[in-house]
């Protein structure tokens, strides 16, 4: 419960800025939280059917979506001038310039395995176990090494402190307080729980979800999906014990191969 405390303590503390920052940094905590929550709207949480916004944006429209807000937040921590978030702006884009690349090459090989790019539409194609492939089996391999990047996971990045260096992540919001680093943290909180569950309810167990708005069947889907992101986070911890953090030249390595599995596997579905 500690990242709940932490939130409450934020919503009581007033926000400080740099004086000489513009608008962006007043409307990039509101846009980089609500982000998630509108892709959130497009894929599959807890329902097999499609929600009535489900059909405004496919899977590249949701990733576009997380990119405008990452952006955003991006030029946020540009706009304080201070070196720590300087130094984050630029590892950041630094490992943007192979994480991008592999986004994309892991939706269009999904989109090649479903024949569509509507993530309902992947779930139905990919909802059969005797569908596990080659190309599938390395799009599941590639989505998880995105996660970690994604979501600034060991061995990428450490997300459990902000006084380092060699940190990525965490010194975008270094100069956020108050209720702006609630939105930013409570934002990437929420980006890492919708890139799981496209993980875990399109591409690999796309079973448990409610067919119906009934109150049990939803009760049940939200137990299935809640189990399937516990086993998503123990194997988080797994890969967190297992591996110290990269180097930052050896991440651009790291994302290589990321990218090399997601066109094996764009490959796979080409030689099939």
């Amino acid at each position: 419960m500690q990242p709940y405390r932490n939130l409450y303590k934020w919503f009581h503390k007033e926000p400080l800025w740099n004086s000489e920052t513009t608008a962006i940094r007043s409307i990039a905590p509101t846009v980089y939280f609500s982000a998630p929550l509108i892709v959130a709207l497009l894929i599959p949480v807890l329902t097999t059917f499609p929600l009535p916004l489900a059909f405004m944006a496919d899977m590249l429209g949701g990733g576009m979506i997380l990119g405008a807000a990452g952006l955003l937040l991006l030029l946020a921590a540009a706009d304080t001038a201070s070196p720590f978030t300087g130094i984050a702006v630029s590892r950041v884009r630094f490992i943007g310039t192979l994480a991008e690349p592999l986004t994309l090459a892991a939706l269009f090989t999904a989109a090649g395995i479903g024949r569509a790019t509507i993530p309902y539409a992947v779930n139905q194609a990919l909802g059969g176990p005797a569908l596990f492939t080659p190309s599938h089996a390395l799009l599941i391999a590639a989505w998880i090494l995105l996660v970690l990047a994604e979501a600034g996971r060991l061995p990428v990045d450490n997300p459990d402190s902000s006084q380092e260096l060699s940190l990525i992540d965490p010194n975008r919001t270094f100069e956020a307080s108050g209720p702006d680093l609630a939105f930013f943290e409570w934002g990437g909180w929420m980006k890492f729980a919708v890139l799981g569950i496209i993980l875990v309810n399109v591409l690999t167990t796309p079973w448990g979800l409610s067919a119906s708005l009934a109150p049990f069947a939803l009760a049940l889907a939200i137990v299935a999906t809640a189990a399937k992101l516990t086993v998503l986070g123990l194997l988080v911890v797994l890969v967190e014990w297992s591996f110290a953090k990269l180097r930052l030249l050896r991440i651009a390595e790291y994302l290589t191969v990321s990218v090399a599995v997601a066109a094996l596997a764009a490959l796979a579905i080409a030689i099939s």
